[in-house]
């Protein structure tokens, strides 16, 4: 979240940014509110010093009937001071309320508008769209002609938006996962496999609503546990309530997990098969930095994306987000979006992956911080997350834009040593 004291110097500016991002939040409620809780503060201090006076003073009183009455007083401040101190913690957890519900402020370069038609494309890969002299199939009917993708069993067992992966299918995940990890570990990732479920504070630190109608998170019946909808939400979690040096900074973990969205968004050829799912596997990048480091490592997660899209011969695009288009968490967010020949009527670019440098917000929520040797006090780290793979929407990339005339996929050549072969189905 956004600093309380930084809310009330810079309301107007903070107003300003919630409109262009779509946010309703009463800051002006906030400040009316913190010169409240002062108040009350100063009130409750106040109070809290004329009783203990009072209460040094009862065994110098000259009599009981003097020392019945610094009793009595005694009580009475007390009582007031708890009275004060009541009005202040209800206006805190109101101040609270509305300060969680604020968005982190905008990079000044991010593209001003209303959703994702407002997404600014700032560069492309080095491989163009395919041309087809054939009748292009998108990777649903891909996966029929070759059985590799079972929605039909997993809509039994588990309902719609569930799967199981078969055949080629399955080394494909596994490729992509290794392929993907091999890769971030050479760039000095560490590698996890995360818990699958988190405490509901650890998804709001992260900026997840864990319950509630807006929610996209499969919580747990009875318990504080939800299934995580993204690496990001163990990673962040890792270092909540942990303070670092500064020297080890930057700290970049790479985490591979299942995610759980329950997925609420319409039907459609666009996001039939694997686009919109409610089980997948991601590969996350995930970064602990100082303040100086944030952009500069949001460049890196964006390029290492290029790199892996590049490599696996996908063709792609990468957007600047727009401020509607913008979760609560970012400062600045890239899409990458991969041409998908079978999407749309004829194609279409859809998401694939995206990083965001969500500066000091998360770390806030999660009282991450750091210390720098030889100076007093902590600071909250800047933390960093990006999509290295997300399993289900590279698989369709990567059949779609592989496809040939005879039905056939060819398996991109960074993926033949972990897949074993070089063409899916085909003579």
């Amino acid at each position: 979240m956004l600093d309380r004291k930084f809310i009330v110097e810079n309301a107007e500016a903070v107003a300003k940014n919630c409109e262009l991002r779509g946010v309703t939040a009463d800051v002006a409620r906030l400040v009316e509110l913190e010169g409240q809780r002062r108040e009350l503060l100063q009130q409750t201090e106040e109070l809290n010093r004329r009783a203990n006076e009072v209460s040094k003073s009862i065994g110098q009183a000259s009599s009981d009937e003097e020392r019945e009455q610094r009793k009595a007083e005694g009580r009475s401040l007390r009582e007031q001071k708890e009275s004060a101190q009541k009005q202040h913690d209800e206006v805190a957890d109101e101040i609270k309320d509305i300060q969680s519900g604020i968005p982190n402020m905008t990079h000044p370069d991010a593209p001003v508008g209303e959703d994702d038609k407002s997404n600014l494309e700032v560069r492309r890969g080095k491989h163009d769209p395919p041309s087809f002299d054939f009748t292009v199939l998108d990777h649903v009917e891909l996966a029929e002609k070759h059985d590799l993708i079972d929605f039909e069993a997993g809509a039994r067992i588990a309902g719609a938006g569930f799967y199981f992966l078969k055949n080629e299918a399955v080394l494909l995940e596994l490729a992509l996962q290794q392929y993907a990890v091999s890769q971030l570990v050479s760039h000095g990732f560490t590698p996890v496999i995360t818990p699958d479920l988190a405490y509901s504070e650890i998804l709001h630190g992260t900026g997840y609503i864990p319950r509630g109608p807006e929610t996209q998170i499969y919580s747990i019946e009875n318990s504080n546990l939800n299934l995580v909808a993204t690496a990001e939400i163990p990673l962040g979690g890792m270092m909540s309530g942990e303070t670092l040096d500064s020297e080890q900074l930057p700290l970049k973990i790479c985490g591979i997990s299942h995610c759980f969205r329950t997925e609420a968004g319409a039907a459609g050829r666009a996001t039939r098969g694997l686009y919109r799912v409610h089980q997948f596997t991601k590969v996350e990048m995930f970064a602990f930095t100082l303040p100086e480091q944030s952009e500069a490592m949001l460049e890196h997660f964006c390029q290492i994306e290029c790199d892996l899209f590049d490599n696996l011969g996908i063709p792609y695009r990468v957007v600047d987000t727009a401020t509607g288009d913008l979760g609560g968490p970012a400062y600045r967010k890239y899409d990458l979006e991969a041409w998908m020949p079978g999407r749309g009527e004829q194609g279409e670019w859809g998401e694939v992956t995206s990083t965001s440098n969500c500066t000091d917000y998360q770390a806030r929520r999660l009282n991450a911080r750091y210390k720098v040797k030889g100076e007093k006090g902590t600071n909250f780290l800047h933390t960093l997350n990006g999509t290295a793979i997300a399993i289900s929407r590279a698989i369709i990339a990567v059949m779609e834009n592989n496809q040939q005339e005879d039905g056939s996929i060819v398996v991109p050549e960074v993926l033949r040593p972990y897949v074993g072969k070089e063409v899916i189905g085909g003579a």
